[in-house]
């Protein structure tokens, strides 16, 4: 007998040392969908963010509904959370696996193996760093957005790999969950006996050897067991989500115990993620010589005092940040199509919009035509019927609808038009 054909005599790999028996395939498949399905409106939910923020020339985004962002990116940070509890749940399933003996049969089950490692380990990378991110804390230095996004192709791609090599194990586990309640579990657990399901059931026998009425009670026991496990786990990760997805629902803003933001708090009834001081724009800045300059065939250059005189609007749109809180405003300001047509820019052009600040990442902002020229986008001069602090932009922002609040820049000096 070779040394890979005997487990070590010592827990955990002792036959046995794994007695639950809600370690199933049924439990395991179960868990699974549910974390593949936040995984996957996570992803595309993703790539809808990452492409708003980085337009591709083929791909047109709409203005329309205002509150397309708001929605995309609030489910992507409340299935991101919710899959935390599920991969935990889903780890607690399968980890007996990762004790198997021999640890590797062949090369097929080594490259199998190889993958399951690299999707638990992108997981948890994912995960961890994406709710360090939406707390907005940033302790590494590589950056963080471009991270994020290639790290989710890993993450699919490991998934495709292993729900392919698992596909015959998950259908049969889910034809066995309809086809009865009290099929025997997983034939890779069946000689691991619940010790605690069989006392409550007041068997005295091992379940391989014991009459058909034990084995009917034990099954029936299990069910119950796995029922109960489904109900837990759906609890915990209701638990998760009510208590954090009030930062972009704000009617339930009021129980949002755990989450990293609440979203009428801050300056003016809105939270602020950059501040005047952290942009280093002082009072000075936004003073007497103060200019927003609108390149142009017919350019502009114009005081705080023009802006203030010139034809206002008011929108009711909500500004939405890419680490999940949102949350609707009342904006005042120009028109942003009545500026353009004054400078004599072209319906059809793209802009961009700079900001005073000098060191943030999101300085410039692109804005296309068709939000350019949005009816309800707007140069913003007061919010909730007051003028913009400068925390929030004063005296002048971007505020334009279904866009991330990255790109709704601040503290505006130059509009001009791109090549």
């Amino acid at each position: 007998m070779g040394l890979l054909d005997k487990p070590p005599p010592l827990l955990p790999f002792k036959q046995g040392a794994f007695t639950s028996r809600l370690r199933s395939e049924q439990v395991t498949t179960k868990i699974g969908i549910a974390l593949a399905v936040c995984i996957a409106v996570c992803f595309l939910t993703g790539l809808w963010s990452h492409y708003q923020q980085h337009p591709l020339d083929w791909l047109t985004i709409p203005t329309a509904p205002v509150w397309l962002y708001r929605l995309s990116q609030g489910l992507h940070v409340a299935t991101g959370i919710a899959a935390i509890p599920l991969l935990l749940l889903k780890l607690w399933a399968v980890y007996p696996r990762l004790f198997e003996w021999p640890p590797i049969k062949s090369a097929s089950h080594a490259i199998e193996r190889v993958f399951i490692a690299v999707l638990v380990a992108a997981m948890i990378f994912q995960l961890t760093t994406g709710l360090i991110n939406i707390s907005q804390w940033y302790p590494w230095t590589f950056p963080f957005t471009q991270t994020h996004f290639a790290m989710s192709f890993v993450i699919l791609g490991a998934l495709f790999i292993h729900l392919a090599v698992k596909a015959p194990k998950i259908l049969a586990a889910l034809q066995v969950g309809r086809s009865t309640s009290s099929e025997p579990n997983s034939p890779d657990f069946a000689s691991e006996p619940n010790t605690e399901t069989a006392a409550e059931a007041g068997l005295v026998t091992d379940i391989a050897t014991g009459t058909d009425s034990d084995i009917d009670s034990n099954s029936a026991r299990t069910s119950l067991s796995r029922r109960n496990f489904f109900i837990a786990a759906g609890a915990s990760v209701g638990a998760v989500t009510i208590t954090t997805v009030g930062q972009s629902v704000t009617p339930l803003e009021p129980i949002a115990a755990f989450a990293p933001r609440a979203p009428t708090t801050g300056p003016q009834g809105l939270p602020v993620n950059r501040t005047a001081v952290a942009a280093k724009i002082t009072p000075t800045l936004v003073g007497s010589d103060y200019r927003l300059v609108v390149d142009g065939p017919s350019p502009l250059s114009l005081s705080i005092d023009d802006l203030q005189t010139m034809s206002q609007i008011d929108v009711d749109l909500p500004i939405a940040c890419v680490e999940g809180w949102s949350a609707n405003a009342r904006w005042q300001g120009i028109r942003l199509a009545d500026l353009l047509d004054q400078a004599g820019i072209d319906p059809e052009a793209t802009i961009q919009v700079s900001s005073l600040e000098t060191n943030g990442n999101y300085r410039t902002s692109v804005v296309a035509a068709n939000f350019a020229r949005d009816p309800l986008t707007v140069m913003a001069l007061r919010v909730n019927d007051e003028e913009l602090s400068l925390d929030h932009g004063y005296p002048i922002r971007l505020v334009a609808p279904n866009r991330p609040g990255v790109l709704q820049t601040k503290w505006i000096n130059r509009i001009e038009v791109l090549a």
